[in-house]
């Protein structure tokens, strides 16, 4: 799909929609193209559920005449259809109020030289091999123990896409990438009730998936170590979060420091560049060009040049996270954040979970968090969690229908240590994260 040939076909409508708006009068214009196509199933109790066949294409373009915008998209590539699409924005555009901060990205923070990532690996398993697979990860995790009970079912899924970026500025950039996964989610049951888990693999090439055996066995172990859970008391004590979920507060992080919250003056982090928002051994930093990770990108979608930076550094903030538009809304430059953060990895120390289970000696592990009580504004911090109560470094009993909360401000301060058990199957890579206090509601 991503042949030689195919990216010239749409680098010529992505040159002929530009040279259609410049013809209309736009006095800058920018446009994307992207097909796609995939598979996506789901077997559950051995039984074919869904199978889903995708292909999927369209293009946008955003016209300015001066500092006026508008924007409208497609997803028919005739030569009729493009023109007319150029013609709406440019009709839009018309009735739009101006905005001084309109506009493409600065010519000069466009990306000259696209490094090849290694995120293009298209994979083709076929139906009847796809079920195969997806059926093999559910069978393990049923079969581990007679305790599994049900299953909410077990998935595959293969993505393959091409985008093509253009801008009349002379940018144009094109991407190829991949996307497979496989996951299995099921319930175990004993006298005391039920519990379900779940375990995913995630990969630009399938030949980095975990096994189907994998997938399955961790997601019964999951699920079986959740039995006979119980309620806390309300108290305050040390909290753990397990590494696929320590991403979750990196995010808010990131929230809190995007240009639009910024802006807006919604964020609890307004102004605080060079201050201290983390505690001093805490390095969270952009490494875009890792080859293969998740987050890899060589330009940002308004073609801008994306670099590896530091947002903290010594728990201090380095920057922001903008794009044109953001940057020139906190008269600041772009740091080549349109569509996202690339990679954004938080260092990890030299324990494992384990070792941070006998450093954080008596308190709350937390493996699910539920709901999003999260005020960007002012930082509180207030979710449903599951997980597991902890004393003497070693899990006692595993526990449910908690809350946990604070401020943001003071967890990112109170954080202790960061494990080496780096979640790297997102675009936020982070270990597991302990944090020295917090408050635990329960019963």
């Amino acid at each position: 799909m991503a042949d030689q040939q195919t990216r010239e076909r749409l680098a010529n409508v992505v040159a002929q929609v530009l040279a259609e708006a410049k013809k209309s009068g736009a006095s800058a214009a920018e446009a994307g193209v992207n097909i796609s196509q995939g598979l996506s199933l789901t077997v559950r109790l051995g039984e074919v559920e869904t199978v889903e066949h995708t292909r999927d294409k369209g293009m946008g373009v955003t016209v300015y005449f001066g500092q006026r915008t508008g924007s409208a998209s497609t997803t028919d590539f005739s030569e009729q259809a493009l023109r007319e699409t150029v013609r709406a924005a440019c009709t839009i555009a018309k009735f739009t109020a101006e905005d001084d901060c309109a506009g493409l990205a600065d010519p000069a923070r466009l990306a000259k030289d696209i490094p090849d990532l290694d995120l293009h690996h298209p994979w083709n398993p076929g139906t009847e091999r796809a079920i195969e697979l997806a059926r093999a990860a559910e069978a393990t995790a049923r079969g581990t123990d007679k305790r599994i009970t049900n299953s909410e079912g077990g998935s595959l899924s293969t993505h393959e896409g091409l985008e093509v970026y253009g801008n009349s500025n002379g940018f144009l950039g094109t991407v190829a990438s991949t996307r497979h996964s496989l996951s299995v989610s099921v319930i175990a049951q004993d006298e005391a009730g039920m519990q379900r888990d779940y375990w995913y693999s995630v990969a630009r090439d399938a030949k980095n998936l975990e096994s189907p055996e994998t997938v399955g066995q961790h997601a019964a172990r999951r699920s079986l170590r959740r039995l006979g859970s119980r309620k806390l008391s309300t108290r305050e004590c040390p909290v753990l979060y397990e590494a696929p979920i320590a991403a979750s507060l990196l995010s808010h992080f990131v929230s809190a420091v995007r240009g639009t919250s910024l802006y807006r003056q919604a964020s609890f982090l307004l102004d605080s560049i060079g201050k201290p928002i983390f505690a001093d051994f805490v390095r969270i930093h952009e490494q875009p060009h890792l080859k293969g990770a998740q987050g890899s990108a060589g330009f940002d979608s308004e073609g801008v040049a994306t670099k590896p930076r530091d947002l903290i550094r010594d728990g201090i903030l380095q920057g922001y996270v903008l794009d044109s538009y953001s940057a020139r809304k906190l008269k600041m430059q772009t740091t080549g954040n349109a569509g996202g953060v690339h990679n954004l990895t938080i260092d990890p120390g030299k324990e494992n979970l384990e070792g941070l289970l006998r450093q954080m000696n008596t308190g709350l592990l937390v493996t699910e968090l539920i709901g999003f009580g999260v005020n960007m504004v002012t930082g509180d911090y207030s979710r449903g969690a599951a997980g597991f109560w902890v004393e003497n470094g070693e899990i006692q009993y595993p526990v449910e229908e908690i809350t946990i909360a604070g401020n943001l401000k003071d967890i990112f301060r109170r954080i202790k240590a960061v494990g080496s058990d780096v979640d790297t199957r997102g675009n936020i890579r982070s270990g597991s994260i302990l944090i020295e206090n917090m408050t635990v509601a329960g019963s």
